[in-house]
């Protein structure tokens, strides 16, 4: 028979994270990324005393490096410390950013944490704060960091236990996005035997099935502008009908945000700055107290395409964004410019000039993937054939993606028509 209980799941934690790539941000900003997973580590912790539940599980990823930094197991183990005050047990796998063969400290870890090993599954048993017994708790560490063989093929459910969570940090399915470490198939963990899957390793929030399920929290803190959006941890609860129902509850103390703006109706450079002012103070007010790290893109068709694709005009209204809206918790890091020119493409479709000539032949070679591969191998070939860009780009020479002929397309297309306004100038 199952009791009720509840734990949270969370995953890839990467403490002491170093946030490459943002040396321009002010010191201040610079010093919140930096300590952004450990704020996201407490706001663990606190949710689980707070929510009460019975366990965590943590699958894989807790620090950032095998030679895991002295600051961020002190203050892991101080969070454990705190959970272990309040009757909270904590199991813990290893995955690739932290495998078992890590330099490390000789800390003790406190009684209410389990560490799996790495030399086969291992099991224990996880109990209500009342003391009955809620589920078995399975999991297996990494040894070292490159593990490319199947570990989910050697885990199996116990008998006698009344719900079955399995920890394993790996990519299910061949996720292209993430390194293939301990592949595995969903219909082979669907056909396992355990309730819950427990995962690690993808940083995006995915509920990959249900009954049973198999459930990757995402990472607790987004640590560069790909991984956007809240992050945090689900809080499980079990019913004594072994019902599951997950909530999911933001940790991160820093929020990595993308918003769209449309150029169309906008005439001058003024009008558009006043448009990201505002939305830059809407974004300070859609998290819950998270420092805001935006980028701001520009899309659509206007008047004002001709002037944004000069880098001067953009980093001029990034500098005024970013002096007037870091002291409201905002700091847009990057506007990036993906508009079009203010043509009409159905009147050029049938317009005899070279410009529709030129719109004409972008339509072909759209429609013949064969063509476009013939005409963009000889565009690319003085690059191709270069020593060090066709050694650097050798893997892109084969690929020639059609967004390039689309990127082509937009910004010839918007030169041609800023020439035809400076002719009818001087007309």
């Amino acid at each position: 028979m199952t009791v009720p209980f509840r734990f949270i799941h969370a995953a890839d934690l990467h403490l002491d994270s170093p946030f490459r790539g943002m040396s321009k941000v002010p010191n201040e900003l610079k010093e919140k990324l930096m300590a952004s997973t450990f704020g996201a580590l407490r706001r663990l912790t606190e949710t689980a005393i707070q929510e009460q539940v019975d366990f965590i599980v943590l699958s894989g990823d807790l620090y950032d490096e095998a030679d895991r930094s002295l600051k961020a197991q002190l203050l892991l183990l101080k969070e454990w410390e705190r959970l272990q005050k309040h009757g909270i047990a904590v199991f813990v796998i290893h995955g690739n950013h932290d495998p078992l063969n890590g330099a490390r400290a000789d800390l003790k870890l406190p009684s209410n944490v389990t560490q799996f090993g790495s030399d086969q599954m291992e099991y224990r048993p996880a109990y209500c704060r009342n003391g009955e017994l809620a589920a078995f708790v399975y999991g297996m560490s990494y040894a070292r960091r490159h593990v490319t063989e199947n570990l989910a093929a050697g885990y199996f459910p116990q008998a006698d236990a009344p719900f079955h969570i399995a920890m394993l940090h790996g990519n299910v399915n061949g996720d292209e996005a993430h390194d293939p470490y301990a592949p595995c198939s969903l219909e082979e963990l669907i056909g396992k035997g355990f309730d819950y899957w427990a995962l690690g390793h993808i940083h995006t929030r995915k509920v990959l099935h249900e009954y049973p399920h198999v459930v990757y929290p995402g990472n607790i803190q987004g640590r560069n502008p790909r991984e956007t959006g809240p992050r945090g941890c689900y809080i499980v609860e079990v019913s004594a009908a072994r019902a599951v129902q997950m909530t999911f509850v933001p940790l991160d103390e820093v929020r990595w945000l993308e918003a769209v703006l449309s150029i169309a109706g906008l005439d001058s450079e003024q009008e558009l700055l006043i448009r990201l002012e505002e939305m830059a103070e809407q974004l300070s007010l859609e998290g819950n107290g998270q420092t805001i790290m935006a980028c701001l893109q520009l899309k659509g068709q206007g008047p004002l395409h001709h002037k944004l694709i000069e880098p001067v005009i953009i980093r001029t209204l990034l500098e005024q964004l970013q002096d007037s809206h870091f002291s409201h918790g905002v700091w847009i890091y990057a506007i990036e410019a993906g508009t079009m020119a203010n043509i009409e493409l159905s009147v050029l479709q049938e317009e005899d000039s070279f410009t529709g000539e030129l719109y004409r032949l972008t339509k072909r070679l759209e429609a013949d993937r064969e063509a476009w591969n013939k005409e963009a191998a000889a565009a690319v070939a003085p690059l191709a054939g270069h020593a060090k860009l066709g050694r650097l780009l050798r893997e892109q020479w084969d690929e020639l993606p059609e967004r390039w002929l689309e990127q082509a397309r937009e910004l010839t297309l918007g030169m041609l028509a800023a020439d035809d306004r400076e002719r009818r100038k001087e007309e």
